[in-house]
């Protein structure tokens, strides 16, 4: 199982990224994929998530009417579109796979990682 983030860059605030998180391998495990992000000196913080059986959506609510996590199932990938970036919003973005039919926002629910892709939000 391999999970593949990309998209972060350097954006000033008020711009906008997508990211992308490809996944192979056993994807029909993975009923809930999140995205979550770790600023320097900070814990690994919940970002979004969505569920496959309904396309159901969770937010932190830091970005909620800014942020928005979609998937292609043809294509096992999962987005997050981010608008209106603050320099809040600057971590390391990484993307992450549950095999339970519950979306959680704790990390130690998720059971495979990507790599992270770097945001970084200029003022």
């Amino acid at each position: 199982v391999q999970l593949q983030a990309s998209g972060g860059g350097l954006v000033q605030a008020g711009g906008s990224l997508r990211l992308s998180c490809a996944a192979s391998g056993r994807t029909f495990s993975f009923y809930v994929m999140g995205w979550f992000r770790q600023a320097p000196g900070r814990e690994r913080e919940f970002v979004a998530a969505i569920r496959r059986s309904d396309d159901n959506t969770y937010y932190t609510d830091s970005v909620k009417g800014r942020f928005t996590i979609s998937r292609d199932t043809a294509k096992n990938t999962v987005y997050l579109q981010m608008n209106s970036l603050k320099p809040e919003d600057t971590a390391v973005y990484y993307c992450a796979a549950d095999q339970s039919v519950f979306i959680s926002t704790r990390a130690s629910a998720y059971d495979y990682w990507g790599q992270g892709t770097q945001v970084t939000v200029s003022s």
